[in-house]
């Protein structure tokens, strides 16, 4: 099964199969999410996902109850 993912702002839509690291899903589609620890601990890679919640790129994988998501990635001048 495939999830149509949109990262904005730059609006670059990409098919990813579920389960599929976001980190991954981001590279290939050419979207930059900074990282630090790659565990999720310091919120680098902390992104807003469409219903509002936020979650960490680094340990989040492409969920299977949905066609599309839409991620909202943050510019923070730290990372």
């Amino acid at each position: 099964m495939t999830v149509r993912i949109r990262f904005l702002p730059d609006n670059v839509t990409v098919d990813a199969k579920v389960g599929e690291p976001l980190l991954d899903v981001a590279d290939r589609a050419g979207v930059f999410i900074p990282t630090g620890c790659l565990m999720g601990s310091c919120f680098a890679c902390a992104v807003d996902i469409e219903d509002g919640d936020t979650i960490r790129a680094c340990i989040s994988a492409v969920p299977p109850d949905r066609e599309q998501l839409t991620i909202n990635l943050f510019s923070d001048p730290t990372w």
